[in-house]
């Protein structure tokens, strides 16, 4: 009888790292009266990755709606996001006008030390969305199910891979080895092989050298609808309606759920009133059409946690992910 463990859900993102600053302004068209004036998003990443388009994407929402007057954008890459963690902690008086985006790295590099901060060091202001991890197979492959998968791990663990398109440690990693610990196998003998893009991940898979892939939900919906792929787990909770024919891993018997976060935070030091603003008008941009227009565009899941929330689900995702990355080797 296959083995289950509960986790809480959990919340990360990956992004690429341009070194580049980029600044974009976008103003509003609507005649409401703006709740706020502007808002400045320092982006941690460069152009075109996870934080950069949850920062403009939110932006868009917020000033089509009326509720913001103005957004504008600044990319500050460097230290796989570290640099701008540090600008907004050592300039923290001059950033109260600005929400810096961040995700589940801040909490994973601040734990292997890559960050000398962590999210302590900054002001919570809200999670907003997120975004669910699924495994892939080929289109011609064998293995139908999570349980096939299995099946072939326990005849062959040396033999069957599971590849991601990041590091050892990072997300791609951690969320198959969650999955097979719950399974009740031993997460730090799972092969895991890593591939510096997507496009190698991908030739890996089709070639056979990988048996799957660890990747996000929304490029597999892309893979899958390329017809090169098979989606055989998603990790909600529930089947997503934008692709029904995902199985969840937790209908398979696995009790798993899992969600790429990612939100908002302000420099050290923001004063009370200017914090319960940004919480308000990102509560009321959920309400509107604006929001779900660019929700639905970017496959996003709205998941909503402010305040005292938002800290108790980083220090609990701070635990969760500690106790395993201890398992596997990495702390």
């Amino acid at each position: 009888m296959m083995k289950t463990s509960c986790f809480r859900h959990l919340v990360i993102a990956v992004v690429a790292v341009v070194a580049v600053p980029l600044y974009f302004g976008v103003s509003t068209t609507s005649n409401a009266e703006p709740l706020l004036d502007s808002v400045h998003f320092l982006i941690p990443g460069g152009a075109g990755g996870g934080w950069d388009g949850t920062a403009r994407g939110t932006g868009e929402a917020l000033t089509s709606a009326g509720l913001v007057g103005n957004a504008t954008y600044e990319n500050m890459s460097g230290g796989g996001g570290g640099k701008a963690i540090g600008y907004m902690i050592e300039n923290a008086e001059s950033n109260y006008g600005t929400l810096m985006v961040n995700s589940t790295p801040i909490v994973i590099r601040s734990l292997t030390g890559i960050f000398p901060h962590n999210f302590r060091d900054l002001t919570l202001v809200a999670g907003t969305i997120g975004d669910y991890a699924a495994f892939v197979v080929g289109k011609d492959s064998p293995i139908q199910s999570m349980s096939d998968l299995l099946d072939a791990y326990r005849s062959d663990p040396r033999g069957t891979a599971i590849g991601g398109g990041s590091v050892p440690g990072s997300m791609d990693h951690l969320v198959p080895a969650m999955v097979f610990q719950a399974a009740g196998e031993d997460p730090a003998m799972l092969k895991y092989v890593p591939y510096d893009a997507g496009g190698k991940a991908m030739a890996a898979l089709l070639s056979g050298e990988i048996s799957a892939l660890s990747t996000g939900f929304s490029e597999a919906i892309d893979l899958a609808n390329a017809g090169e792929v098979r989606i055989i787990g998603v990790t909600s909770r529930e089947r997503v309606d934008s692709f029904p024919d995902a199985p969840t891993v937790t209908e398979q018997g696995i009790d798993v759920t899992f969600v790429n976060w990612r939100g908002f935070f302000g420099a050290p030091g923001l004063p009370a009133d200017r914090l319960v603003q940004y919480q308000d008008v990102l509560a009321r941009m959920y309400e509107t059409p604006e929001w779900e227009a660019v929700r639905s565009r970017n496959g996003w899941v709205n998941i909503h946690n402010s305040g005292d929330d938002f800290r108790a689900f980083l220090e609990n995702q701070e635990q969760i992910i500690g106790d395993l990355m201890r398992k596997l080797g990495f702390l």
